[in-house]
């Protein structure tokens, strides 16, 4: 009996090697791929995204519901945002217009002072209580400020609004 041929020339029973060869195939593949994953995560300091990208210090600082001072100068702000959001900013400023600029922001924050401030600060604010919470209509739900006092002239502050 001769064996019928079909219109792609294969005959009977035989084996369509490139589907075997394909499902074959795919273990490995899946195993390379997640070897490829375990690496980057190893590798990488933000393994699962978010990492802090350069924005402008007037998004930065709205969203803890500040502005950036008169006279500031050597700014630099990011954002990081995965499952919550942290902007942060830093930047130089008159010494002597600290307290005036965080008592003009925060009208209704404590006074700035020492107790809870980041090593080597100087000056500190925080608005991250039920009794001192940022300003009505902010998006972060918590405010930081620490300023560090780098000559008699200079302030460094370093300001942090984030969710929780």
């Amino acid at each position: 009996m001769r064996e019928r041929r079909t219109a792609g020339g294969e005959g009977r029973g035989r084996t369509r090697w490139g589907l075997v060869a394909a499902v074959l195939a795919l273990p490995g593949l899946l195993l390379a791929w997640m070897v490829v994953l375990v690496v980057k995560s190893a590798l990488s300091d933000y393994p699962l995204g978010g990492a802090p990208e350069k924005v402008s210090c007037a998004e930065a600082l709205s969203f803890g519901g500040a502005r950036l001072p008169t006279g500031a100068y050597d700014t630099h702000c990011t954002v990081q945002a995965w499952q919550d959001t942290d902007y942060e900013a830093g930047f130089r400023m008159p010494r002597a217009d600290v307290r005036g600029w965080l008592k003009a922001t925060y009208l209704q924050g404590p006074a700035p002072g020492t107790d809870l401030c980041d090593e080597g600060a100087d000056l500190c604010l925080n608005l991250n209580s039920d009794a001192h919470p940022p300003p009505d209509g902010v998006d972060a739900n918590a405010v930081v400020v620490n300023v560090t006092y780098e000559s008699a002239g200079t302030a460094r502050v370093s300001f942090s609004a984030f969710t929780v």
